[in-house]
């Protein structure tokens, strides 16, 4: 299949070409091995994570229950880049179709624009459970956890079916090379022959509302969780009740931070390595960290972990026994 269609006087774009990485050809390998080591690490470690949930009673509350969330919207967000990227690194055209683009894009965007919201929803916990503990049962029940769940998956469909809907309606002319290893929305639009006004007016919109908002909202949250830490009169108290926010605070930090360095930074001062390193921190190390994050600063999960490690081995030494 040509990649450049001839339809009238335009050029149709139905194949993709991804440039990123192309300035270090000889290192192709070596960026395999690593990023391959990365994805798996992201893998096993959200995936433990969301065991450990699963099977110990301890952690069924609503922030563990968000934490699974979150682990789950990791795995597919590293999911949806990182293994077209790991088959190009073999494959001298690091082609996508057109149609694999739009889709890449789709869910690039709806896991995206679902963990920036449910952030906020996280920090919105921990705000309850700081500030109001005796209305806690309450004010996060069963039922509002789920509502807030949905609302975090339901406003990154929407706002992604908006985006790729207008995305599909643009005429994409040739040249068909995306300075990227990833569809992402500006780079589809450097391509466009066609008036962007409309995707750009949309592109302000959702990201006032779906990075911008939920990122005050996070910082409000937490001076106000801060300031109620504050007037705890005892030193243990203060550390027992800042504990329960920290993972959360680190990761939120980590995310919102890369996030606005990947989208908000000048890229005519930005070469194509430091713009593909600073999508790399944000799409493939922020993910691989969550975990690693949570498990080590967060003293329950660390227990659960452990508990889940040893039944693992108690398994396959039983396994062992009786195959013997």
């Amino acid at each position: 299949m040509k990649d450049i269609k001839e339809r009238g006087n335009q050029t149709i774009v139905t194949e993709f070409l991804f440039l990123g990485f192309s300035n270090h050809s000889e290192l192709q390998g070596l960026f395999f091995l690593i990023f391959l080591i990365l994805y798996l690490i992201t893998l096993l470690g959200n995936f433990l994570i969301l065991t450990a949930i699963r099977i110990n009673p301890v952690l069924h509350t609503p922030m563990y229950y968000f934490l699974s969330n979150l682990s789950f919207l990791d795995i597919c967000y590293t999911s949806t880049t990182v293994p077209i990227m790991l088959v190009n690194f073999f494959r001298e055209k690091k082609t996508i179709s057109y149609e694999g683009c739009l889709s890449q894009l789709f869910f690039l965007v709806t896991f995206a624009g679902s963990e920036s919201v449910l952030l906020a929803a996280m920090a919105y916990d921990r705000f309850i459970a700081i500030c109001y503990p005796l209305r806690y049962p309450i004010l996060m029940s069963n039922r509002v956890c789920a509502y807030l769940a949905a609302g975090t998956w339901l406003c990154g469909l929407v706002n992604s079916l908006t985006h790729t809907g207008l995305i599909a309606a643009l005429t994409l002319c040739g040249p068909n090379q995306i300075s990227h290893f990833l569809c992402d929305i500006p780079l589809l639009l450097k391509l466009s022959c066609s008036d962007t006004s409309v995707i750009e007016v949309a592109l302000y919109v959702s990201c006032a509302i779906i990075g911008l908002s939920p990122c005050l909202f996070t910082a409000v949250s937490y001076m106000l969780i801060i300031s109620a830490i504050l007037k705890i009169q005892s030193t243990q108290g203060r550390q027992k009740a800042f504990s329960t926010c920290a993972s959360h605070l680190t990761v939120v930090v980590i995310y919102y931070g890369t996030g606005n360095l990947n989208y908000n930074h000048p890229s005519s001062s930005y070469s194509l390595d430091v713009d593909i390193l600073i999508t790399v921190l944000y799409c493939i190390i922020t993910p691989m960290f969550n975990p690693i994050i949570y498990s080590l600063r967060n003293k329950e999960v660390k227990v659960a972990l452990k508990k889940l490690c040893e039944a693992y081995i108690l398994l396959r030494y039983s396994c062992a026994q009786i195959s013997s």
